[in-house]
């Protein structure tokens, strides 16, 4: 088991990085987020609705935006990690790791030899971007830890050799553990498992993430040490914004 939250030290204050999860396939939705000042945009291929070409598509429009736009790919899968960093993604966030072998090959996905096992492919001359080369090219590699027994090798997958950052699905998590979602990240406990992965993050040195797409969660995740956030959605975004525009107009 790992040591409480608190005996880790304290982060370095810095400020936290605050994206958006895109699930619509629209490169327009995309645009309108990462003008809005998002950090960071992540485009979802699991739950979502992005394939290549939306991909492809986004990362041609934000291209030189100072918005990094990571993927979500359907799986820990190295042709889909290798098509969306060919495409010009910044990095990925790879779902349902169990272990640091698991974690291990993500990152292999990522990097190409000696470092690791990408092909080289990368898309860029195609749409006029400036291609870096193998040695060059830096993507970041996020693993999502969503079950109980990821948990419990959370320490483990955080220490893996060339990792960026562990990034917690709350939801799936609470699934797992079989809790409801808005306790999981209320828990208060110095042992509590949100705190766990934050200590395992600064233990390794890594970026510690979450998924705060749900009313108070953000604030919660980022009180307890989390510092790269999905504060929004564009789904929850656009219902959100219609439903206070609605109510403002009827009041009118």
């Amino acid at each position: 088991m790992s040591q409480p939250a608190g005996s880790a030290a304290a982060p370095t204050a810095t400020a936290p990085a605050l994206g958006s999860w895109s699930l619509l396939r629209s490169p327009a939705v995309a645009a309108t987020a990462a003008a809005a000042g998002v950090d960071w945009i992540c485009l979802d291929a699991q739950h979502g609705e992005h394939d290549d070409a939306s991909v492809r598509e986004v990362c041609t429009l934000l291209a030189g935006s100072g918005v990094a736009v990571l993927v979500r790919p359907p799986s820990n899968d190295a042709a889909w990690i290798g098509r969306a960093l060919d495409a010009g993604a910044a990095g990925v966030v790879v779902p349902l790791v169990e272990d640091a072998r698991e974690a291990a090959a993500a990152v292999a996905a990522c990097h190409y030899p000696p470092r690791g096992r990408r092909s080289w492919g990368p898309l860029g001359g195609a749409y006029g971007r400036a291609v870096p080369s193998a040695r060059e090219a830096r993507a970041r590699c996020a693993v999502m830890v969503e079950t109980a027994g990821a948990l419990e090798r959370v320490e483990a997958i955080a220490a893996v050799d060339g990792l960026d950052e562990v990034f917690v699905g709350p939801f799936d998590l609470s699934l797992s553990l079989g809790r409801e979602v808005g306790e999981l990240v209320a828990d208060p406990a110095p042992d509590a498992p949100l705190r766990r992965v934050v200590a395992a993050c600064r233990r390794a040195g890594v970026t510690a993430g979450a998924f705060g797409v749900a009313p108070g969660h953000t604030r919660a995740l980022l009180a307890l040490g989390f510092t790269s956030v999905a504060f929004a959605s564009d789904v929850s975004a656009l219902g959100e914004g219609l439903a206070r525009l609605r109510a403002d107009a009827a009041q009118g």
